[in-house]
């Protein structure tokens, strides 16, 4: 099992920044990939990032792209995710998810089914 915990949200001006980690616990090393998704009121939830633990390999979706940056550091279990530009269109909960490799060749790593483990979520809120 793999234990994910998120923390950094808040609520922030457009235009600001903000910086969540995701930190996991358990069976770390079964880790492959961590994926970053959201989910706003009434939307369904939508893949923002993804990285693979031991790689270099990074994910964005268009909508983030050149915004948000993904970064692990495996000494201390935790990916981030830097997000700078906010917009009100940003405002979610935000998730962090494990792929630990059972659904590897039977969905992509953009899919949230590919990912077994997720965190309980942290709020961002942008402000107009």
């Amino acid at each position: 099992q793999v234990q994910l915990v998120e923390s950094g949200g808040g609520l922030v001006q457009a235009g600001g920044s903000l910086r969540l980690a995701c930190v996991a616990s358990g069976r770390t090393s079964s880790v492959y990939a961590v994926g970053w998704f959201r989910q706003a009121p009434g939307k369904e939830r939508e893949f923002v990032a993804a990285i693979v633990w031991s790689g270099r390999s990074t994910y964005d979706a268009d909508s983030v792209k050149g915004r948000f940056t993904i970064t692990r550091d495996n000494a201390k279990n935790t990916v981030s995710l830097q997000m700078n530009s906010l917009k009100p269109e940003d405002t979610a909960e935000y998730y962090c998810a494990a792929d630990v490799g059972s659904r590897r060749y039977s969905s992509s790593l953009y899919s949230q089914d590919r990912y077994e483990y997720w965190g309980q979520g942290t709020q961002v809120t942008v402000s107009s």
